[in-house]
């Protein structure tokens, strides 16, 4: 007699609970048969069936399914199809999702590439306008001072408007500030610190707005190799600017990098506006397959807006943003990831490409190795704490080497494995931004890039006290080292890949699924 047919039978006889025997309680679900009924109830409640001889089944929802395969097999069977959904390399390099994320890694390399022309161009523009050192300082700080307020703010602005229209006005604006930078240096002293600040205003909602677009365009086990990709773009720009303004000015003289990198930028908004969109269902050049393989995989990780983005709050829950530990990890981290080591560029001309070069290219196969990390299996927390780790303890190592380093070149080395090894970051808290809040992953950038520009200014200006105090730079060297391996310890204790409530009081997490 088959299983269903003893059921069946039981139901029909006995009036008794039907019992199985005890080897099959742990692979089967749990059957409660009573005393035949009258009929049997359509899931809208009205009476589709009538009978006098089928018992009532209550299955209990947290069992297996009756007569499934085994629980191992199951899994081998999903893991294995979730593997054969994978994209091809082909597929994923000429995707749309690809395209966008390119066009969002030639902003970050025109935003950094921006930032730098300063500090090549602020020698000649001081012996040009008769500057002392001091004052030459102000002129490059006064980017810092719009940077400051900006990430915040722009944190929200990308959370009420989406990363697309942000990210338009932020490289417009800075743009715009680049180009005008010659006519302020000539104007007044005023002007051309004001364009600075807002150069830094602008530059601010970068990070932010890429974290949005990378979310709503890339699934979860896409997200890691999408971060490296933008921020591989970062890296180069640094590069590029270094490199280049040279050349330029040789060219054109001082003013013509902020030319030719301002007309740039008003040509990439054009772009922009016009061949991308702001989510995948909104694009009409995304094919069919693509966005329903970017709806479907992004369905099994966290929910992002599709349509128009979701209107938060126009101020956040600062308070309970800032009640959680998981935020703290990420502010921690964001702090010592722009922790400033002081590096003479004038006696290591080469050194200005090759660290960010180097940095770029570790960037992208972090992400790689991350996604696959989790495409395997393995947690989305502990994938970001690996990652994480590497990122840290990896510079921290490194600075030990640098700090007992006999020559310059094995000091370089040193210094460019250190700048390697950090880029494992961006797998680990930047894309971690966007898991434990997707509806807060603006302003939680905002607050810990914030943070993390004020660690910087506190690395470069504390590195010149510790020397004086100390009489040692190794020493500072060995400092920066120790704060490598204790925020390393701290996010590895306190961050996490599930979603955190920040609506909630109690800030309850929601589970993680890959």
């Amino acid at each position: 007699m088959s299983m269903s047919s003893a059921i069946a039978l039981g139901g029909a006889t006995a009036a008794k609970p039907l019992v199985l025997p005890e080897k099959h309680r742990g692979g089967f679900p749990k059957f409660t048969c009573w005393a035949p009924t009258k009929r049997i109830e359509s899931l809208n409640g009205s009476a589709s069936l009538r009978s006098h001889s089928l018992p009532r089944l209550r299955v209990s929802s947290n069992d297996a399914q009756f007569n499934s395969v085994p629980e191992e097999n199951q899994l081998q069977q999903q893991k294995h199809q979730r593997q054969q959904q994978l994209p091809s390399f082909t597929e994923f390099i000429t995707s749309e999702r690809v395209k966008v994320v390119a066009m969002i890694a030639l902003a970050l390399a025109l935003c950094n590439a921006d930032r730098v022309v300063m500090s090549v161009a602020i020698v000649p523009l001081s012996l040009a306008n008769g500057w002392s050192r001091a004052f030459s300082g102000i002129v490059q700080s006064s980017f810092l001072w719009g940077y400051l307020v900006s990430p915040i703010a722009g944190g929200v602005l990308v959370d009420n408007y989406g990363g697309k229209v942000v990210m338009a006005w932020g490289v417009a604006l800075w743009s715009l500030a680049t180009f005008l930078t010659p006519w302020a240096a000539e104007t007044s002293i005023l002007a051309l610190l004001s364009v600075r600040a807002l150069l830094g205003m602008a530059e601010g909602v970068a990070l932010p707005s890429m974290n949005n677009m990378v979310a709503r365009w890339f699934p979860q086990t896409e997200r890691a190799r999408a971060v490296g990709i933008s921020m591989a773009g970062f890296q180069l720009g640094c590069a590029i600017g270094l490199t280049l303004s040279p050349i330029l000015m040789s060219q054109g003289g001082i003013f013509g990098p902020f030319v030719i990198f301002g007309l740039s930028g008003f040509l990439w908004v054009l772009v922009w506006l016009s061949a991308t969109s702001s989510t995948p269902d909104g694009s009409p050049q995304i094919s069919k397959y693509e966005l329903e393989y970017i709806l479907n995989r992004r369905q099994k990780s966290f929910s992002v807006e599709t349509a128009k983005p979701k209107k938060v709050k126009l101020i956040p829950p600062f308070r309970r943003l800032l009640s959680k530990l998981p935020t703290w990890s990420l502010i921690v981290a964001n702090s010592m990831h722009s922790w400033v080591y002081h590096v003479d560029l004038r006696h290591a001309a080469w050194f200005s490409a090759i660290p960010w070069a180097v940095m770029a290219i570790m960037s992208y196969l972090a992400g790689l190795w991350s996604d696959m990390m989790i495409q395997s299996g393995t947690s989305v927390t502990l994938t970001r704490k690996i990652m994480q780790s590497i990122g840290f303890v990896g510079p921290g190592l490194c600075l030990i080497g640098l700090a007992t380093a006999k020559n310059p070149s094995i000091g370089s080395a040193w210094l460019t494995l250190a700048f390697g090894l950090k880029s494992f970051s961006h797998s680990g808290f930047l894309v971690n931004l966007q898991e434990i809040a997707p509806q807060y992953s603006g302003v939680l950038h905002g607050i810990s890039n914030t943070a993390g520009t004020l660690a910087a200014i506190i690395g470069t200006v504390g590195a010149g006290f510790f020397v004086e105090l100390v009489g040692s730079f190794p020493g500072f060297l060995l400092l920066t080292s120790l704060l490598y391996f204790l925020a390393a310890l701290f996010y590895c204790l306190f961050s996490t890949g599930e979603r955190v409530n920040f609506d909630d009081p109690v800030g309850r997490q929601v589970p993680e699924t890959t």
